[in-house]
């Protein structure tokens, strides 16, 4: 057996998947079939609860160049109208503008720190799995290979290998109505707002905001400075009943510059960057909308692209992908170690099946509600009216950041909190967060004490070979429970407000056997 776990793909999702299984005892091994990490501009960021989660394992302030904790988002928008989050009492939407670059270079950092085994210019060709493991067919610079495998993990991407090789399914729908024009261009300073960096240009009859998809007649336009202070906007346009376009043909600036015209009915004087790139020039026709059938086949599991592909209106990838990595990540690793309780790596599924498809669901919506119909402008404005209500407007950024999931724990649930994300401690307890912040960063459970109950203590002494107890001080009486049981994900496995009573000590036992096996 050459390794535990393989990992094909060395981008965001499978780097952080390899950081989560060493963490966890575990060293993978990471096929990726580029020679050196691509500097092609690709995703410009993180949104979402995966923000917060990168915090917890430390990996925020290499990421955002600047010590936490993440802020959310005073404002954001859905399918271009505006989301004014400013008097949410929890908001939850953060996000971090890193480009994905960046986010490899960081997580390939840590990955080697932590002992990770990196092939480059490695890649799968076949694959066949038995009962007790997975063979692998690989073409390296230094000719082919095998390798067998306890567990295969598909991080390849849309056009995924592995999914393909293990014959897992990946039904869903294409949208080939509209092209999709976008990259890098220097737009004069002149037509700028240099407090708001809104785009004022002469005989449009309206100021068109950065970072927002501005929907006009002819399409649907946006840009932004993802690199404040370099004079360069990411620009990009869609276009509906549009001529086919080639998408086996360069697309040129000039291209960019023909559909910005068509989109906005005028020239925008803009020019290719001069400064050194990589720059973006890309072309797409449509978009797809699927999900495979199944995130595991046996011993072969897949996150990220490999499982979904959808529109990336609202930046939703890399939230999706990595949030399936952390939570792959521990049942995996349990699984190798021989102390998962049963069923638990097809809570995998289970678990981020349905999050993956509201994400299908509201990204289809916005690429719906931009299209330039008069009844999609009824139904926009519509919508509008309703994004007043405070109420809506939580429940929509609850939606793009992903926080509106409540993971099904499979026992007497008990306390609101059960199956919901860790919520924020530092505002409760005066002693105690910085050993839960270590053991988080860690990737361990960890079951927090806000009452000093020996109670608790009791319960958990089977488990400390797996799960780490703490015990921590409460200065009031606000505090979200009496303790509280933490996945490695950052999701609460237990909650309970009175571990001294018999029925919930057993709820706690409870919930310490289902996720974390039998008493030791």
């Amino acid at each position: 057996m050459t390794a535990d776990v393989t990992i094909v793909g060395g981008g965001p999702n499978g780097l952080l998947l390899a950081c989560e299984l060493r963490l966890a005892g575990v060293r993978p091994l990471i096929l990726e079939r580029l020679h050196t990490r691509s500097e092609v501009p690709r995703a410009n960021g993180l949104v979402g609860r995966v923000v917060q989660a990168l915090e917890l394992r430390g990996l925020y302030e290499p990421l955002a160049g600047r010590s936490g904790p993440a802020q959310p988002l005073p404002f954001y928008q859905f399918s271009g109208l505006p989301l004014d989050l400013r008097d949410l009492t929890d908001n939850p939407l953060h996000a971090l503008q890193v480009p994905q670059a960046r986010i490899e270079q960081v997580l390939e950092e840590r990955a080697r720190e932590l002992g990770v085994e990196i092939r480059r210019g490695h890649e799968l060709t076949a694959l066949h799995q038995d009962d007790d493991a997975v063979t692998l067919d690989i073409r390296a610079p230094r000719g082919a290979y095998r390798i067998r495998t306890r567990y295969l993990v598909g991080a390849d991407g849309g056009h995924s290998t592995v999914r393909k090789q293990a014959g897992i399914a990946f039904p869903g729908t294409t949208d080939d109505g509209f092209v999709s024009r976008a990259g890098h261009a220097v737009i004069p300073d002149t037509l700028l707002d240099p407090a708001t960096g809104e785009l004022d240009l002469p005989g449009l009859g309206m100021r068109l905001r950065p970072y927002v998809h501005n929907r006009l007649p002819g399409g649907v336009f946006t840009f932004a400075m993802m690199r404040p202070g370099s004079g360069v906007h990411l620009v990009a346009t869609f276009e509906w009943d549009q001529p086919p376009a080639d998408d086996g043909t360069p697309m040129t600036f000039d291209e960019l510059r023909a559909g910005v015209r068509r989109v906005l009915g005028t020239d925008l004087p803009m020019s290719p960057p001069t400064a050194p790139g990589p720059h973006l020039l890309r072309r797409r026709t449509g978009t797809n909308s699927r999900q495979v059938d199944t995130y595991r086949a046996g011993r072969v599991l897949l996150l990220g692209d490999a499982a979904h592909v959808h529109s990336a209106v609202g930046g939703p990838g890399l939230n999706l992908g990595m949030q399936d990595a952390l939570n792959l990540g521990w049942k995996l690793a349990a699984r190798i170690h021989g102390w998962a309780p049963p069923g638990l790596l097809d809570t995998y599924h289970g678990e981020r099946a349905p999050v993956s498809r509201r994400v299908l669901m509201q990204t289809r919506a916005q690429m719906a509600l931009m299209r330039p119909a008069a009844e999609i402008t009824a139904a926009r404005d519509l919508l509008a009216e309703l994004l007043e209500d405070p109420r809506n407007r939580a429940r929509v950024a609850a939606l793009l950041s992903g926080t509106d999931i409540r993971y099904d724990m499979g026992h007497d649930i008990g306390h609101p909190l059960t199956g919901q994300w860790l919520p924020d401690l530092r505002t409760h307890i005066t002693e105690g967060w910085e050993r839960i912040a270590e053991r988080l960063r860690a990737a361990r459970p960890v079951l927090v004490d806000l009452t000093g109950n020996p109670a608790t203590t009791e319960v958990a002494a089977a488990w400390t070979d797996r799960v780490d107890v703490i015990t921590a001080r409460s200065a009031d009486r606000s505090r979200p429970a009496s303790a509280i049981l933490v996945r490695p994900d950052g999701y609460l496995a237990w909650a309970g407000d009175d571990t001294a009573g018999r029925p919930m000590r057993d709820h706690l036992h409870e919930a310490l056997t289902t996720w974390f096996g039998a008493a030791a």
